[in-house]
């Protein structure tokens, strides 16, 4: 009824409006309204007469074709007056009046939907009659106003419309791709920004995290961790932002969980208490993200965190490089008061004791000899028993042991008390060797010159830390022992033996060795395993290729080979002058200019393109200080090496390989069990 009432006042008002006191009978309202939805579709179809002229009732002369046709369909159904009531109707609309329309630069088909918002504004009957008028427009079953249109237009008209009509698609299809490229170059810009913040961390710090890496893997103690990491750093910004009583709790869950977490490196290790100490940290956190979280300020923390705990990680590596290098070169102390004991007793004994039973194999050259350089009982004591062990007839095997003044007594003493079966040993002294002096040796002059003991012995000399523990491992006592370099010396050593293999202390022989001297070396004076399946073997590993002597007579990508098992052709040996050419490069490198202190940089020098590859069966290192050796590499080994820094009579060596050489000591013997030498 309140539609009706504004209707009929609407339609009061315009009768009003028409002028000259001229009324228009009420029918011709009601009459109009029956009629809308023909006014409607012709609007629809026509798409942009100018109605304006329709009510002006004239015609003019440059209105287009469409508007002609609207008038022409309208003029025949409608007298003046109706035609006038429909142009006063839409005069006080404002923005959606006609005179609007006309004077905006909007498309055809705007206007038509303008006008369907008039009309929709006039009532609510006239609502309902829109929506038919819709629903027939929508309907298969009659044809569409655009049919109407393409009925009364010429092709020309149509191929035009269709291209405008393409033209809108295009334009539109055009608009949504600029939305996408600039999402594309908001993304892009988001990346970049990301790659300035330094990701190199090393761990993994969000409390949100999923657990996807490890199915087993201990999520608590990592949520724990976490959230101590976030609880530090709103501790900062609380106590900035001057929230104390916050500060004050997340400083006591933060105390909490610490206790809970202790020295927990797994799940199964946390106390019962940890799931209600998680629990209240989250909703400290909670709280504390709710009042203080600032994208900015949390960042800044974290990044703060992050380089802190990164300096942190740096300094206790390079703790650990020079505490892992001091263990690498100190005595256990079972290993010290073993031979300490062992030196006693030796002394104790009456001299025709002191000898070694078949002295006449010493050199005999159609027998296998070994050279063995080690101040190490124990380690000797594995070497010479693994080889035993595996040997077929060990009665063929002569084992020649040098060691220092200090471990002659307990060296000897081992094996006269542990005689190696049928195996014939000596075990000689170097200080005992008059030929080797400085006179003879440049090795030995050096280490006499005022720089080498300022290297080494200087008490302000940096040491520690500071210095940087990388170097530190050239500053190990074995490169100050003649028992380092006395390798190079073997023919004046042995001078009537014609094969020799040299071992290294820190080895165990799992097979029969007597192969070996079967390999033809084709000429070469050294036989030895190559190490240069990895890049870090060659020479430019070793040698300072900036220096002229390197670079002119040497390969920088030359294979390097390995020290430890090596056979040793004496009579080449001797023939080539190899001590000599070694002798040479020791002088030219007196300022350690050519490479730096050790034995394998002068031997590879010494031996270049002299060594012939043996099998890589032969000889398996790394398991010193690399935990990913295969294990059948190892089995299939003749020779398993421990070259590096974790020795197996040492605690820090492996576990996982420690028994490959464990099962060779006598942990059952008498001295072992006094020095509480135990697996």
């Amino acid at each position: 009824m309140a539609s009706k009432r504004g209707l009929l006042s609407a339609s009061a008002s315009q009768r009003g409006r028409a002028g000259g006191g001229s009324r228009l009978p009420v029918i011709l309202v009601i009459f109009f309204l029956f009629l809308s939805p023909v006014i409607f579709v012709f609007s629809r179809t026509l798409r942009g007469a100018d109605l304006e002229i329709i009510s002006s009732g004239s015609v003019q002369q440059d209105v287009g074709w469409r508007e002609r046709i609207a008038l022409q369909q309208i003029k025949s159904l409608f007298s003046k007056e109706v035609i006038d009531v429909i142009a006063a109707s839409t005069n006080d609309m404002g923005p959606y009046s006609l005179d609007h329309f006309r004077k905006s630069n909007l498309s055809a088909s705007w206007k038509i939907d303008a006008l369907e918002t008039t009309v929709d504004g006039i009532s609510e009957k006239n609502q309902v009659v829109v929506d038919i008028g819709k629903e027939i427009h929508d309907s298969k079953e009659v044809k569409n106003a655009d049919d109407v249109s393409q009925f009364m237009d010429s092709p020309a008209k149509r191929s035009r419309r269709q291209l405008r009509e393409k033209k809108r698609e295009k334009r539109a299809a055009q608009l949504l791709q600029q939305d996408d490229d600039l999402l594309i170059k908001l993304e892009n810009a988001a990346i970049e920004r990301s790659k300035s913040v330094d990701t190199s961390v090393l761990g993994k710090y969000s409390i949100w995290r999923k657990e996807n890496e490890n199915e087993n893997s201990d999520s608590t103690v990592r949520l724990m961790r976490d959230q101590m990491i976030m609880a530090r750093a709103y501790l900062g910004i609380a106590k900035m932002k001057n929230k104390l009583d916050l500060h004050h709790e997340l400083q006591i869950r933060l105390k909490e969980i610490q206790r809970a977490l202790g020295e927990a490196s797994t799940d199964a290790d946390l106390h019962r208490s940890a799931p209600d100490k998680i629990k209240s940290m989250g909703q400290i956190l909670s709280k504390a993200k709710e009042q203080l979280y600032d994208c900015k300020l949390i960042t800044g923390k974290l990044r703060a965190m992050l380089q802190s705990a990164d300096e942190e990680v740096r300094g206790l590596k390079k703790q650990s490089t020079f505490l892992s290098q001091l263990a690498a070169k100190t005595i256990p102390n079972g290993i010290h008061c073993l031979s300490l004991r062992l030196t006693i007793d030796y002394h104790l004994l009456p001299p025709e004791k002191r000898k070694f039973p078949r002295s006449e194999n010493l050199e005999n050259p159609d027998l296998y000899h070994y050279a063995l350089f080690s101040d190490n009982v124990l380690a000797a004591s594995v070497v010479v028993n693994s080889t035993i062990v595996n040997a077929k007839d060990p009665s063929k095997h002569v084992f020649h042991l040098v060691t220092d003044k200090l471990n002659f007594g307990a060296m000897n003493m081992w094996f006269l008390s542990n005689p190696p079966g049928k195996a014939t040993i000596q075990v000689e002294n170097v200080d005992e060797f008059k030929w080797l002096n400085s006179s003879y040796c440049p090795v030995l002059r050096q280490l006499e010159s005022a720089a080498m003991k300022e290297y080494y012995f200087k008490a302000g000399h940096p040491t520690t830390l500071s210095s940087g523990a990388s170097n530190l491992k050239y500053r190990n006592p074995k490169y100050l022992s003649m028992l380092n370099h006395l390798r190079f010396y073997l023919p004046q050593v042995y001078p009537k033996l014609e094969k020799i293999l040299f071992l290294d202390d820190d080895i165990v022989v799992q097979k029969d060795l007597s192969g070996l001297w079967d390999v033809d070396l084709n000429g070469k004076v050294n036989g030895a395993v190559e190490t240069c399946g990895e890049s870090f073997h060659r020479f430019d590993k070793y040698l300072n290729f900036s220096n002229p002597h390197i670079a002119r007579k040497f390969d920088p990508n030359a294979c390097g080979w390995a020290y430890g098992m090596n056979m040793f052709d004496l009579k080449e040996w001797k023939k080539r002058d190899i001590t000599g050419i070694y002798h040479m490069w020791q002088s030219l490198n007196e300022e350690r200019l050519l490479w730096k202190l050790g034995t394998l940089p002068p031997g590879l020098i010494t031996f270049y393109g002299l060594t012939h590859p043996l099998d890589k069966s032969w000889h398996v290192l790394g398991l010193g200080y690399n935990p990913s050796i295969d294990r059948s590499e190892i089995d299939n080994a003749a020779v398993i090496h421990y070259n590096g820094n974790m020795k197996p009579w040492l605690e820090l060596a492996m576990t996982k390989y420690r028994g490959y050489w464990s099962k060779y000591v006598k942990y059952n013997h008498p001295y072992l069990r006094q020095c509480k030498l135990n697996e």
